[in-house]
Parts: C-alpha cells; sequence; structure tokens
C-alpha cells in the first residue's frame, strides 16, 4: 500500500532499525486519540484509497506482521473509532488481547488496527493438493466490515491453521536533541534544534534557518563562493561532532577520504540522523576551520 511504501521510505533513510521499536510505541489513550484516515488519489507510485494516518505529525505508522494460530479464535478484542456508513468504511483497533488467547505473547498491541490477513488453503487439483494464499483487506473499516471481512476466510479445518495478521502501529518518531556551537569569532551563544530520526543534517539545519557556508572550508570542487548543492565537494557544511558520532550515518568512501585527517568531521550534506532509529544528544560545532584560527 501507500502507506507501507512510505514507510520502507522512511526506514530507508534511517537505516535498518538497531534498537527494539517497541520503545516508541504508544499507550492505547494515545492511540485512539491519533488514529485518522485519508483519502488519496492515485498517482504513478500508488494505487487510490483511504488510509490510516497519525493526527500528530510527531508520530509515524508502522506496518508489522504476526502469525498465529486460528483454532480459538484470534484472542482479539476490537473497537470501532469511527464508522456508521454504508460503504463501511470506518476505523477499527485493537482494545485488548485476551490472556492465554492465540494472539497473547505475539507481540500485537492494543491500539493497532488490523489492515490485512492471510492464509493458507489447500486446493484439490486433479491428482494434486495444492496451497493458495487467500487474503482479505481491513483498513480503514467499520468494525461490523471488519468482522465480515474476517468471516469471509476459508474455515478452520486444522488446529495448526494459521494466520497472519498485518497491522499498523502508532509510534512516535526517535529525536534528536543537537546542541550547536558557532566559532568564538561569531560571538553568539549556543544554539539548540530538535531533528527526527532520518533526516538530512545539512537539509534540517537549512529549514531551521542554521546558516552552513564556511568560508574557510577546504574545498575539493572548482571553488566559489556558493555550495555544491550536496554533492560533498565544497565541505562548506562540514560540522566537527563533539557528541553523539553513534547517532550518525556511516561515512561512505567519498567523504571518508576528503576527511581522513580529521576524524570528529562530517559532512552535514551526507549525514543522516538518528541512523538505525536511534535517539539521544547530538553536539556539533559550526564551521570547524574558523575555530583553529
Amino acid at each position: 500500500t501507500a502507506q507501507e511504501q512510505e514507510q520502507e521510505l522512511f526506514y530507508a533513510a534511517a537505516g535498518s532499525p538497531s534498537v527494539d521499536m517497541n520503545k516508541y510505541n504508544l499507550p492505547l489513550p494515545s492511540c485512539i486519540e491519533n488514529w485518522t484516515a485519508v483519502l488519496q488519489a492515485e498517482t504513478s507510485m500508488q494505487s487510490a484509497g483511504i488510509f490510516l494516518k497519525a493526527k500528530d505529525s510527531e508520530l509515524f505508522v508502522d506496518s508489522l506482521r504476526f502469525t498465529i494460530r486460528r483454532s480459538g479464535g484470534l484472542g482479539l478484542i476490537l473497537t470501532e473509532l469511527a464508522g456508521g456508513r454504508e460503504d463501511g468504511v470506518g476505523i477499527t483497533i485493537i482494545e485488548e488481547v485476551v490472556d492465554g488467547g492465540n494472539a497473547d505473547g505475539s507481540g500485537i498491541q492494543p491500539g493497532d488496527s488490523i489492515v490485512g490477513l492471510t492464509v493458507k488453503k489447500s486446493v484439490n487439483k486433479g491428482i494434486n493438493v495444492e496451497e493458495e494464499r487467500v487474503s482479505v483487506a481491513t483498513e480503514c473499516l467499520s468494525y461490523d466490515a471488519t468482522i465480515e471481512a474476517l468471516m469471509s476466510l476459508p474455515e478452520v479445518v486444522s488446529d495448526d491453521d494459521e494466520v497472519t495478521l498485518t497491522v499498523k502501529r502508532l509510534r512516535r518518531q526517535p529525536k534528536i536533541s543537537v546542541k550547536l556551537q558557532y566559532p568564538p569569532s561569531d560571538n553568539l551563544p549556543d544554539a539548540s534544534i530538535e531533528l527526527f530520526a532520518g533526516e538530512n543534517l545539512r537539509r534540517a539545519m537549512l529549514t531551521r534557518g542554521i546558516k552552513l557556508n564556511d568560508k574557510f572550508a577546504e574545498r575539493f570542487d572548482s571553488g566559489g563562493m556558493g555550495d555544491c548543492g550536496a554533492d560533498g565537494t565544497c565541505a562548506t557544511c562540514v560540522v566537527s561532532v563533539g557528541k553523539g558520532m553513534d547517532l550518525l550515518s556511516p561515512m561512505k568512501q567519498q567523504e571518508e577520504q576528503i576527511l581522513k585527517t580529521k576524524p570528529r568531521w562530517r559532512m552535514a550534506c551526507k549525514t543522516v540522523v538518528g541512523f538505525g532509529m536511534t535517539e539521544g544528544d547530538l553536539t556539533i560545532q559550526l564551521s570547524p576551520r574558523q575555530w583553529e584560527i
């Protein structure tokens, strides 16, 4: 779906999670408050439809899959946040995971919304028996429409039958608290900004009004007064990292070669903060060559 594609891009910027993402989960009351839906038109990259979304811009929608036994029911209590329409559109979430039920201990959380279910069905084809996957979509459905979709799945024929649930979960975005230190010659006090995991350091600072154009930078391009447009050659956006180097994306070959004599320096245009979906404190000195004068 469109949201799943967006989520893959979000992780692509921050890299594969190196922390337990459950630390960013929200309690049920916050999920109830922040779930909403959005109607999206068809584009070349996505199909049209109604998709779940977070009301708060500091949250994001994650997609997760869990496989549990079917016999005896899912062991989930659902509740409707929005519905009552003739077309069955609404928002239904998990209110409770039943103790001892099939979903207990699976990782499914109250506040999750089931957006799809997939089961395997045996089909006789001549002398052969083949397994087919049967899936139903349940994103942005009312309670009644969700139950109707669940009931449409093939009957349970064995205690070993399983179902794979795709759920969407609200999580808060990991934050990076950045302390900015200006060169002594600028005579400016330290400043603080807050970034989200996955943001490009140069772009994030520019959008927050932080200027990056070190006039003493040792350029590796054809020179000039401006920047190279994030090509990683002018070095005017270089910063010195005093704290939080582990929160940054690894250097690639070009940046590593250019800054090989400066182990604490990073090119802001080639740096992603909160790499691995981490959060914490970051201290950087702007225009580090001016600190050496």
